[in-house]
């Protein structure tokens, strides 16, 4: 196959269709849009959300709490997911990346202290919870905050 033997498929790809270019086109002079009114403006139309002048809904329903945009947000593992890696590894968020065992970093990884851990591993992770680093330490492995 070469780019010139290249095409649409069959009836996928129609030709644009003119608006307002005489009445044999027909679809000329209004163009689809009726006579007057608000809509057939050139800047016709209403903003999104708009209701007529009835108060829309985004301000009708009660606000509740706030949403704090500067909040850091963790991925959290337990300590049993790293049961999934050789001893002696090193296991940073790539690694867990790698693994499956997280979906994304977010704005890092914290190690919580879920389950048991009989490796030894050498663990990096933005947080620990007290008692994850103490079965991370407890089976021979280290703890690294980066």
């Amino acid at each position: 196959m070469n780019l010139h033997e290249l095409a649409p498929q069959a009836g996928s790809a129609k030709p644009a269709y003119r608006k307002g270019r005489g009445p044999g086109s027909g679809n000329g002079k209004t163009a689809g849009r009726g006579h007057k009114g608000q809509n057939a403006r050139s800047g016709g139309g209403v903003r999104i959300g708009f209701e007529g002048g009835q108060m829309p809904l985004q301000r009708r329903l009660p606000k509740r709490g706030f949403n704090n945009i500067f909040a850091k947000t963790y991925v959290s593992v337990n300590v049993s997911a790293l049961e999934a890696f050789e001893a002696g590894a090193t296991v940073d968020s790539a690694a867990l990346l790698e693994a499956g065992i997280i979906k994304k970093e977010c704005d890092g990884v914290k190690i919580l202290g879920g389950g048991e851990l009989t490796k030894k591993l050498t663990v990096k992770a933005a947080k620990f919870s007290k008692t994850a680093q103490e079965k991370i330490t407890a089976a021979g492995g280290q703890t690294e905050v980066i």
